[in-house]
């Protein structure tokens, strides 16, 4: 299986989650940029509401796109040790201080104007575009499991078969569509894996605010 783009991941994701239509206590929570694609779709098929969480990944120092381990929201930092290990400990350093900008940076323009995030004693389904080494995941995981939730749902289109193997562990249920034998970067299993920038994103949640008003005049 392979996807056109984040909209048919969305819709096939949402299809594997119809248990949790209409849920009272339920929640959609992505990771942005393009898991917030997902999520959108997702929690507007099961009626839900959407938010985001922040993590961040830190790239090794002389391949950025390759990650050595994830930033939480609260600064705590999930480590591949043993990659860890090998690296000047000044630059990786540097690079965490930089990528906690970043977290407060998309977290004060992508949630701007959304009430406070709740997910004590929810279902929280947490949505991304797929997982690769899983060190992001684990962090968001980690931020969400923070927050006190009743159960946590991980739903992705595609992850490596490592990650899933790690990632069952943390979580009460992980919904996988793909896991490829062969597991190269999760845009190789999408046609189309542009990126996504700020402004979709918070065109995205925007629409949340509307729905969140509609309820409050009801």
């Amino acid at each position: 299986m392979s996807f056109v783009d984040r909209s048919e991941a969305g819709e096939k994701l949402a299809d594997s989650l119809e248990e949790y239509r209409g849920v009272e206590d339920g929640v959609v929570i992505s990771l942005p940029r393009g898991g917030v694609v997902l999520g959108r779709i997702v929690a507007d098929r099961l009626g839900l509401p959407l938010d985001i969480v922040v993590p961040r990944k830190i790239g090794a120092p002389s391949n950025p796109e390759y990650a050595i381990g994830a930033i939480t929201e609260m600064g705590d930092i999930v480590w591949n040790e043993a990659e860890r290990s090998v690296h000047d400990p000044k630059s990786l350093e540097e690079i965490v201080e930089k990528e906690k900008v970043e977290a407060n940076r998309r977290m004060n323009a992508y949630r701007k104007g959304l009430p406070e995030r709740v997910m004590r004693d929810r279902i929280v389904i947490i949505v991304d575009d797929g997982i690769a080494t899983g060190f992001t995941m684990m962090a968001a995981i980690k931020t969400v499991r923070a927050a006190g939730p009743k159960r946590i749902v991980v739903a992705v289109p595609v992850a490596s078969s490592d990650s899933v193997k790690t990632i069952e562990n943390l979580v009460d249920e992980l919904i996988v569509l793909e896991t490829p034998t062969m597991f190269w970067a999760v845009g190789a299993h999408y046609s189309d894996f542009g990126e996504v920038n700020d402004d979709e994103v918070v065109e995205l949640l925007e629409r949340e605010k509307g729905q969140k008003r509609e309820k409050r005049e009801k």
